[in-house]
């Protein structure tokens, strides 16, 4: 239980500062004024100065802040007003609020490195984890546990390879060898084509064959310094997110999936329990879905300020505040929202 509890607020608070420390790291190279770096909201429990700067650990773990010189429009009397964030040019203020989601990329690029280093390249094995019934992979045979070896005569060593090798059969029969408990067999199998129309209406067609991963996972070492490794696990994770959130739009995924923190809290303490390496790959997961939430164009997240910031150098001149100010209100609620939902089913997913 304590192990848990230490976990979680290691893994949020390290989130939340390396989001803020984006913020405030772009605002000091810019030369702007930071009057205030938080962790958490609400009362300080602890805190020092330096220079003008305040620093402080406040009560409400659930987030963080960088008060900035100016954000408001504000006049500043410790503040020269090239210093002032209101006086920036745009493209500063939008650097200066991308840094945060960017950071968090960077935190997971750091964090995927480390693994790869440590662990070796991650490769998903091409075991069946689940047959769907009445699924073409029923009918062959196919059963729980089975390592897929060779389809088509050729070698298959990861899930991946074993996917795509499938889709570019186009829905054609494929002689397929498993191991069963050290026994070689062949199954023929013919994919059963889906077709479906994505968030955009374009129609796609799937070669699917009906079965789960089983999860198992072999480490490689990898060739130079592995940095290449992570930044393309990086990017295949933000990739995976962003088709999660476009599958909930299209209904793929229910809303009732849609997580809070009570879910998140609890996907850390499992983490947690498997080992440090389980934990940070955990934590590396949530820092890239903290990056793309907050790149969402929602007035009141990153992605909002930095929509205001385009459209103001687009145009050429500050945007109407009174806009801003309704846009501003009406993300608020959209947010509201989303987090009562998330809330809703967290609640939900813990009762009988």
């Amino acid at each position: 239980m304590i192990t848990s509890v230490v976990a979680i607020i290691a893994v949020l608070g390290g989130l939340i500062f390396f989001h803020e420390l984006g913020h405030f790291t772009i605002a000091r190279l810019l030369g702007m004024g930071v009057k205030t770096f938080s962790l958490g909201f609400g009362p300080k429990l602890a805190g020092f100065t330096s220079g003008k700067t305040e620093y402080k650990l406040s009560a409400v773990p659930l987030g963080g802040y960088v008060a900035l010189a100016g954000e408001q429009g504000e006049e500043e009397a410790d503040f020269p007003d090239d210093q002032l964030f209101s006086n920036r040019p745009a493209w500063q203020r939008l650097c200066v609020v991308a840094a945060g989601p960017l950071f968090n990329f960077l935190l997971a690029f750091i964090i995927y490195w480390f693994l790869v280093l440590a662990q070796g390249q991650a490769v998903i094995l091409p075991t069946v984890g689940g047959v769907l019934p009445d699924s073409p992979a029923a009918a062959a045979g196919f059963q729980k546990d089975d390592l897929i070896t060779t389809i088509e005569g050729n070698a298959i060593v990861s899930w991946n390879q074993m996917v795509e090798t499938i889709r570019v059969a186009e829905g054609k029969s494929l002689a397929v060898v498993v191991d069963r408990a050290g026994e070689q067999l062949t199954l023929t199998v013919t994919p059963k084509i889906n077709t479906f129309k994505n968030l955009f209406g374009e129609t796609v067609t799937v070669p699917m064959v009906g079965i789960n991963q089983g999860g198992k996972i072999r480490y490689e070492t990898v060739d130079g310094s592995g940095a290449e490794a992570a930044l393309m696990h990086t990017w295949g994770m933000s990739m995976v997110v962003v088709k999660g959130f476009l599958s909930i739009i299209e209904r793929l995924i229910p809303v009732e999936k849609v997580g809070g923190p009570i879910m998140l809290a609890q996907m850390v303490s499992e983490s947690a329990e498997k080992g440090i390496y389980d934990l940070l790959s955990m934590m590396a997961l949530i820092s890239v879905n903290l990056a793309i939430i907050n790149l969402l164009p929602i007035p009141v997240l990153d992605g909002g300020h930095i929509l205001f910031f385009v459209l103001e150098m687009v145009f050429r001149r500050p945007l109407n505040e009174k806009w801003k100010g309704r846009a501003m209100r009406l993300g608020l609620l959209m947010l509201l929202l989303l987090m009562s939902l998330a809330v809703f089913n967290d609640v939900r997913r813990l009762l009988p």
